[in-house]
């Protein structure tokens, strides 16, 4: 969610712009066909993209990504659309529709019996989660859904809360090693609550989930001058968390804070989480205008925030190297940029520089990306080097005057030299 801040954005944001500026850019091969998120379109909006390797086969790898209430998309490497599942129906005729917000990957698991690979889906509209098997080679398409029909709410006591809608919102699976039990973390709209959901097999092949335990980051910060701050928004809504991703290697959650930053905690959901990075606007003073639905500064910026993420903090993504290092990246949405850091604790996720997807002669490029995901891998002849897919939140040029979003394929290797100039 991008709350519009218009006089904020010129208090705040100068010295970013000139550092935005200077990033270097990277362009998409492909993109993905518009979706619209209108009657017409069916409520599609391109949110959060997952990258499926095909092991066998990697010229037929996969991306999986959520639509909302469009349900999810699944395309080929050359963007192609070769499936669309709808979200679930409303469970009466008055309660929310089904409205998938993230998805992440599953590896290797028996939870079905077989070794399969999976896609968990967080299901906003329903405040539950979606498990879809992923067959390459099913005539009907690779996803099947295997969620357990009795799986329960995740936040909500009942139908009345889940219309509410503070209901499942970012996602990132976490398989420990130690154990072999898989997980989703799973943050809650408008609050600061992540859940640990450990994903359990049940008859039929079917899976389930059971909460482990939760943790709450916080809504309120002490600034070097004493004073109290929290983020700006409408009444009742706290400052919440929807990018996330897990380092398999350390078992370290990575969650991005919306209007504050990025934190580092255990992926078990233990210890004490460490905000790494600021945006911005951290410790602006801000109050929220109900007829504008915009947030203005109340007082100047009082120079507390970091110089590298602009609000909203959105996807995040591991980009992993065959010797250990890597990168966590991270959306910028406020700038249209993105941020890495450094993947190793030892370094302590040092700043390792920036880019934007940018347009070409042929493409256009990112605009308020809500989700993104790195593989670097080989994926056959389209991306031998590996791929990042990110979304775009204001595809163009826009056909009928309809607003659309949808999904950018970037080849990884301009990525790397990006990071590496």
């Amino acid at each position: 969610m991008l709350l519009l801040c218009t006089a904020l954005s010129g208090a705040a944001l100068p010295a970013g712009s000139a550092a935005t500026a200077s990033l270097p850019a990277v362009t998409a091969r492909a993109e993905t066909a518009p979706l619209h998120d209108d009657d017409q379109g069916g409520n599609a909006d391109a949110d959060d993209p997952a990258i499926w390797r095909n092991a066998a086969a990697p010229d037929r790898s996969l991306v999986i990504a959520t639509a909302k209430e469009g349900g999810l998309r699944v395309y080929d490497l050359d963007a192609r659309q070769v499936q669309s599942l709808p979200a679930p129906t409303p469970a009466g005729p008055d309660d929310a529709p089904g409205r998938f917000n993230n998805v992440d990957l599953v590896h290797g698991t028996a939870l079905t019996g077989t070794r399969s690979d999976l896609a968990v889906v967080s299901d906003r509209g329903h405040d539950r989660l979606r498990v879809y098997r992923i067959d390459r080679d099913n005539p009907a398409g690779p996803l099947t859904d295997v969620t357990d029909p009795q799986a329960a709410p995740i936040f909500s006591a009942n139908q009345e809360e889940i219309n509410d809608q503070d209901t499942a919102y970012g996602l990132a699976t976490w398989t420990d090693p130690s154990t072999r039990r898989s997980y989703a973390l799973v943050s809650r709209n408008n609050r600061t609550t992540v859940a640990l959901l450990e994903l359990v097999a049940r008859p039929g092949g079917t899976v389930g989930y059971r909460t482990v335990r939760t943790l709450d980051l916080p809504a309120a910060f002490r600034l070097p001058n004493g004073t109290s701050w929290s983020p700006c928004g409408e009444p009742g809504e706290l400052p919440q968390v929807e990018g996330m991703v897990v380092d398999p290697a350390n078992g370290t959650l990575y969650a991005g804070q919306e209007d504050v930053g990025v934190w580092r905690l255990r992926a078990d959901l233990t210890g004490t989480p460490v905000l790494i990075d600021k945006v911005r606007e951290y410790g602006v003073p801000a109050s929220y205008d109900e007829e504008s639905d915009e947030c203005s500064p109340t007082a100047p910026d009082p120079g507390y925030g970091g110089d590298r993420l602009a609000a909203d903090v959105e996807g995040l993504t591991l980009l992993t190297e065959p010797d250990g290092d890597g990168y966590v990246l991270a959306s910028s949405q406020g700038d249209d940029t993105f941020v890495a850091y450094d993947r190793e604790l030892s370094d302590d996720n040092e700043y390792e520089g920036g880019f934007r997807v940018a347009a070409s002669s042929v493409l256009d490029g990112s605009e308020e990306c809500d989700g993104a995901a790195v593989l670097n891998a080989p994926l056959g002849r389209k991306y031998p080097n590996g791929l990042l897919v990110v979304q775009d939140g204001e595809d163009t040029p826009a056909a009928d005057d309809r607003d659309a979003t949808n999904f950018k394929f970037v080849d990884l290797a301009q990525v790397m030299d990006a990071l590496d100039d």
